[in-house]
């Protein structure tokens, strides 16, 4: 065998290697979600595979094509891009301020012909790929030095005051979320986060008075559905009733009579857990929860397997995004929390936040190719 088809057959082995390497189990989760998210926008079709079903499959098939190229890439080449990709989210959350598309009263997409990209969705990746990439390598003690939380703290930021201004306050909120969890795992002190804590309770009086009047409205449903039940608390109202319908078992397949004669609202989108709920019941949203529990925990299972900082406060980091989605959008429909406009990941029909997690999952399964890569020190 000469020295070139030998080099070949080593890059192959290699390649072969990293496929080998890949979590299947997770990856195997993550397609049974999709199809469930399938199942349930076919439903709110009427049993119809078109506009949504057909358009999603083929979004969820690029995007898993996605999820293994960046699988398969070099976490050193991830780890030497960080800066230039964060910087780009903030060029293109600038840009949505100057020349974004407007829709739904909010101004948060950029229009790119073929789709509609938000910005604000690829900002959870990139501010954690960033607060990964400033405290891989850090000493303790360094970390624990109140001066060196300012750079983290800009990082952090920077991107959510962009996004609160097109205005989407529950994406910024879900930033903050992410990054406070990095702060914490990478060894910052605790009574840091307690202060923090009561300075933001102590804020919220000054925060109200900043609020839009729907933001507002929101927020006085939350506490009071009931005082507006035909308007402002119509959606939630509709959601906890279908919730309740389904009952133990549900109505069954395509049976959900609330979202089928058009009482639920958002039923593709925000609201799909609730349509879930409605046909299939308690069991079959146990059976939801459970499994994405499980990619959840999968998630935090490879971030604990990382040898390097860097790959462990990424994957930790992207797995606590993916949860702040189901956390917020199932305790949104639930009213347990203020509605906003957060999807169920992979299921919740969208372009951008279906592109944005299927992203997030490849750099985790890249973190667990290339766990024992050694990366080098500095900033």
């Amino acid at each position: 065998m000469s020295i070139f088809q030998s080099r070949i057959h080593s890059e192959d082995m290699s390649i072969l290697g990293r496929i080998k390497q890949l979590a299947w189990g997770q990856v195997l989760m993550i397609c049974m979600l999709a199809c469930i998210g399938f199942l349930c926008l076919y439903s709110a079709a009427g049993g119809q595979i078109d506009p949504w079903a057909s358009a999603q499959i083929i979004r969820f098939l690029f995007s898993l094509g996605l999820l293994l190229v960046i699988a398969l890439i070099d976490i050193r080449w991830i780890f030497r891009s960080v800066w230039v990709l964060y910087g780009g989210t903030l060029l293109l959350l600038l840009l949505v301020d100057v020349i974004g598309h407007v829709g739904m009263g909010a101004q948060r997409w950029l229009d790119l012909g073929v789709m509609k990209l938000q910005p604000s969705e690829l900002a959870k990746v990139t501010t954690v790929m960033a607060l990964a990439r400033y405290y891989h390598g850090k000493d303790i003690s360094e970390i624990r030095k109140i001066k060196k939380l300012f750079i983290p703290a800009i990082i952090i930021l920077m991107p959510v005051a962009l996004v609160v201004t097109q205005p989407d306050l529950g994406t910024g909120v879900a930033i903050i979320f992410a990054g406070t969890a990095m702060l914490f795992v990478a060894g910052v002190p605790f009574w840091l986060f307690i202060v923090g804590i009561c300075g933001a309770v102590g804020a919220v009086p000054i925060a109200w008075q900043f609020l839009r009047d729907y933001q507002k409205n929101r927020v006085l449903t939350f506490i009071n559905p009931e005082s507006d039940p035909l308007g402002a608390g119509f959606h939630i109202t509709q959601s906890k009733i279908a919730l309740g319908s389904g009952g133990f078992t549900g109505k069954g397949f395509l049976q959900g009579t609330q979202s089928h004669l058009n009482f639920l609202p958002e039923k593709h989108t925000d609201f799909i857990f609730t349509l879930w709920a409605e046909e299939w019941g308690f069991i079959g949203s146990l059976g939801l929860l459970a499994l994405l529990s499980l990619i959840i925990l999968y998630g935090y299972w490879i971030a604990f397997r990382c040898r390097n900082h860097f790959a462990r406060l990424l994957a930790f980091g992207l797995t606590v995004n993916f949860s702040v989605y189901v956390i917020v959008n199932i305790g949104m429909v639930m009213g347990l929390l203020p509605v906003v406009g957060i999807p169920l990941p992979l299921m919740s029909y969208g372009g951008t936040a279906m592109l944005t997690v299927m992203i997030a999952f490849g750099l985790i399964q890249s973190c667990n190719v290339h766990r024992d890569a050694r990366l080098p020190r500095g900033f």
